[in-house]
């Protein structure tokens, strides 16, 4: 089985690449559903795994062009903060819990990305600066995606993105390249506090890391070639799919069906 879980890795790495977001979103389920770890210590090992190749891929946007730091460390030094705080209220809920909640953000935002009206422009009609007074609104945004993922495991990429395109009206590659910056930097966090609940396998980590790597590069090669609003709906349409086999595995409604 961890053979079939490294193979898996590769996909991780091309979501991340492709969608600057999803990597979590196939960890997780990895770990607990192929692979038989526990809720915790998967979502623990997933902010280290997302972290390192999201750090990686966040690099390779950077050559491109698509990475506006200034943006990404404001969004990710407040989503750091609430990463922790996450982690931390980790301590207090069950893993079956964790799940259910992940499966639901899921849910939650396929139905925003499906129904987003905002027309694609063109990236040079976009603007890419930071602007003064959407700071609050993109703390805010930071410090609520920080405390799921810290809680859950999921990196955000899927709402880091929009909110950047929506808010800070970036372009889309670049809220893509930027997004990445900004879930290494929390996955650090929240790592680092599930270090204090859990025991780490430091050594899968890093082959696990070392293949998402590889999957990472070859999507950000890839997210030129493929149109943005088919991005945004086929991302929105895995988040349904993954979202309803969680929330029905973590509910017991899969097991009564094959009882039935």
């Amino acid at each position: 089985m961890q053979l079939v879980g490294y193979v898996l890795a590769l996909v991780i790495g091309l979501a991340l690449g492709l969608m600057g977001g999803g990597g979590s979103i196939l960890t997780v389920p990895i770990f607990v559903y192929i692979l038989d770890f526990g809720p915790k210590i998967s979502i623990a090992m997933s902010l280290a795994v997302v972290g390192v190749v999201s750090l990686a891929g966040s690099v390779s946007h950077w050559r491109e062009g698509n990475v506006n730091v200034k943006l990404s460390l404001v969004f990710g030094v407040v989503a750091m903060a609430g990463t922790w705080g996450g982690a931390f209220l980790s301590r207090f809920v069950s893993g079956t819990f964790q799940l259910i909640l992940f499966a639901v953000v899921m849910l939650v935002a396929a139905w925003f990305m499906f129904n987003d009206a905002t027309p694609d422009e063109p990236d040079e009609d976009r603007e890419s600066t930071v602007r003064l007074e959407t700071l609050p609104v993109i703390a805010g945004e930071g410090i609520a995606v920080g405390v799921l993922t810290g809680l859950v495991g999921v990196g955000g990429g899927f709402l880091i993105v929009p909110a950047m395109v929506l808010i800070s009206k970036v372009p889309m590659k670049t809220a893509v390249g930027s997004s990445l910056l900004v879930i290494a930097m929390k996955s650090a966090a929240g790592f680092y506090e599930y270090t204090h609940q859990v025991e780490v396998d430091y050594a899968f980590i890093a082959g696990f890391s070392v293949l998402a790597v590889v999957g990472i590069v070859i999507g950000t090669r890839l997210v030129r070639y493929i149109a943005q609003h088919k991005l945004k709906r086929g991302f929105a349409i895995f988040l349904v799919v993954m979202g309803i086999f969680m929330l029905a595995r973590e509910t017991g409604l899969i097991a009564l069906m094959v009882g039935a």
